[in-house]
């Protein structure tokens, strides 16, 4: 992960991953949640391609989410205040939590079908 030192010293990550339930897909984004890499694992080859598709773009907000959390965090330790923070945009602990567990409940862990192929 690369990172860089803001004026105060502080380092920040310039790139984010966020991975699938399953561990099979990983994205690599920026802190827009802007593809860099995209690992997947030779099953999610056959996936239909429309729904492999959004599950990407899923995990790409999912690793812009927790880089605004992580940005929102450092503000925070640089001394900004509630009022500041809230007029960022960035995402809140407790937002980003909620927008987790719901996509965990509509993310399909259950395979397409029980047939393999041999």
């Amino acid at each position: 992960m690369t990172e860089f030192k803001d004026d105060a010293g502080q380092e920040f990550p310039t790139e984010f991953v966020a991975t699938s339930l399953t561990g099979s897909i990983a994205v690599r984004t920026t802190e827009q949640g802007l593809p860099l890499g995209i690992k997947l694992d030779q099953d999610q080859l056959r996936r239909d391609p429309a729904a492999l598709a959004a599950e990407i773009l899923r995990l790409c907000k999912q690793s812009a989410n927790r880089a605004g959390l992580a940005r929102r965090t450092q503000l925070r330790e640089a001394g900004f205040t509630s009022e500041m923070l809230a007029m960022t945009g960035l995402p809140t602990e407790q937002e980003v939590a909620r927008q987790e567990i719901i996509e965990e409940q509509e993310y399909e862990t259950e395979p397409q079908s029980w047939l393999r192929s041999v």
